[in-house]
C-alpha cells in the first residue's frame, strides 16, 4: 500500500510539472537564419572538395587514355619486330643451321658469303637492340598504367566518400528548410527585406566607383562576371545557367582568355597575394580559414560572387560574407 501510494503521488507531481512547464519556444528568424547560413557554409565546403576530386579524376582519366594509346603503339612495334625476327630465324633454319666455317668452305663464292654473313649479324644486332628498347618502354608504360589505375581507384573511393558527405549536407539543408518553413509569413518577409537592403546597398557602393579600378584581363573578367548578375547558385555549376563560387570566377577569367584552376583552394595558389588595402577591381578574394569561398573584388569593400544555395550572383559587402577575409590574389 505504501509503495502504491508513493508511486501515485509521484505520478501526480510529474503530471503537475508537465502541465505547468512552459511550452518549447520555436526558434526566431535570426536563429533560423544563423543555422541555415552555417549549413550552407558546410555544403559549400563539401562542394569545393567534391569539385577538386572530380577535376583530379578527369585528369587521371586523360592520362590513363594517353598511356593506353602509347602501350598499344608500342605493342604493335614489338609485334612487327617479332615478325621480322621470326622470318630471320626461319631463313637461318632453312640454311641448315650449319656451322659458319662449314658454310664458308662449301660456298661457291666465299666473298659473297662473308658479305651476307656480316649484313645478317648487323641486322640481327639492330633488331635485338630495338626489341630491347621496345620491351623496356612497354614495361615502363605498363607500370605507369598500373600506377594511374591505382590512383583512379583511390580517387573513386574519395569521390564516393565525398558523395556521402554531400548527401549528409543535403539532409542538413532539408532540415534547415524545415526550420525556414516554421517562420511566419511576416518573418520570411522581414528576412527577404533585410537581404534586399543589403544587396541594394552593395550595388550602390559598387556603382559609386573608386580609384582601384580594374585594368587589362582583370577588367575583362570582372565585366564578364557582371553580365551574370542574377544567375542562381548551384553546387558544382560553371555557367552559364548557374554557378557556384569558384565556377563563377573560373568562367569569368576564361572569358578574358585566362585559364585559372577550377576550385577555390587551387585558385588561391596562383598570382600575387594581396592585403585588403591592395585590392583592385577584378582581383580574386578568398574567405574562411580553409579558403572554400572565392569571389571577385568589386571595389569599395564589395565583392561580386555566387554566395550559396538559395541565392543568386550578386554584389555583397566583404564584411557580411559569414567568414573572415583571408587574402586577395591578382591573377
Amino acid at each position: 500500500m505504501t509503495v502504491l501510494t508513493t508511486a501515485a503521488a509521484a505520478a501526480v507531481a510529474l503530471s503537475a510539472q508537465a502541465a505547468n512547464a512552459a511550452p518549447s519556444q520555436k526558434p526566431g528568424k535570426d536563429e533560423v537564419k544563423a543555422k541555415v547560413d552555417k549549413l550552407y557554409e558546410q555544403a559549400e565546403q563539401a562542394t569545393e572538395k567534391y569539385n577538386g576530386a572530380k577535376e583530379k579524376q578527369q585528369k587521371l582519366q586523360k592520362e590513363i587514355s594517353t598511356i593506353q594509346d602509347s602501350v598499344a603503339r608500342g605493342q604493335q612495334e614489338l609485334n612487327k619486330l617479332r615478325d621480322g625476327l621470326g622470318s630471320m630465324a626461319s631463313a637461318q633454319y632453312r640454311s641448315g643451321g650449319l656451322d659458319a666455317s662449314v658454310q664458308l668452305f662449301l660456298s661457291s663464292d666465299p666473298d659473297d658469303f662473308l658479305d651476307k654473313a656480316a649484313t645478317l649479324d648487323q641486322l640481327s644486332g639492330q633488331q635485338v637492340s630495338a626489341l630491347k628498347k621496345i620491351q623496356a618502354k612497354q614495361r615502363t608504360l605498363a607500370q605507369q598504367r598500373a600506377e594511374a589505375t591505382e590512383k583512379l581507384k583511390d580517387l573513386a573511393t574519395t569521390r564516393t566518400e565525398l558523395g556521402h558527405k554531400k548527401q549528409e549536407m543535403q539532409g542538413k539543408l532539408a532540415e534547415a528548410q524545415k526550420l525556414l518553413n516554421t517562420l511566419t509569413a511576416k518573418e520570411k518577409s522581414a528576412l527577404a527585406a533585410e537581404q534586399h537592403r543589403a544587396s541594394r546597398s552593395a550595388t550602390e557602393r559598387v556603382q559609386l566607383g573608386n580609384e582601384n579600378s580594374a585594368s587589362g584581363r582583370a577588367a575583362a573578367a570582372f565585366a564578364a562576371a557582371q553580365t551574370q548578375l542574377g544567375k542562381p547558385y548551384f553546387r558544382g555549376a560553371t555557367g552559364t545557367a548557374s554557378y557556384d563560387c569558384s565556377g563563377l570566377t573560373s568562367w569569368a577569367y576564361a572569358q578574358a582568355s585566362v585559364h585559372i584552376p577550377r576550385t577555390s583552394e587551387e585558385q588561391a595558389g596562383i598570382g600575387t597575394r594581396l592585403t585588403r588595402s591592395q585590392l583592385q577591381v577584378g582581383d580574386l578574394v578568398f574567405f574562411f580559414n580553409d579558403l572554400h569561398h572565392v569571389g571577385l573584388y568589386a571595389g569599395n569593400g564589395q565583392i561580386l560572387h555566387a554566395p550559396r544555395t538559395g541565392t543568386v550572383v550578386r554584389y555583397e559587402s566583404m564584411d557580411t560574407i559569414g567568414g573572415p577575409f583571408m587574402f586577395g590574389v591578382r591573377v
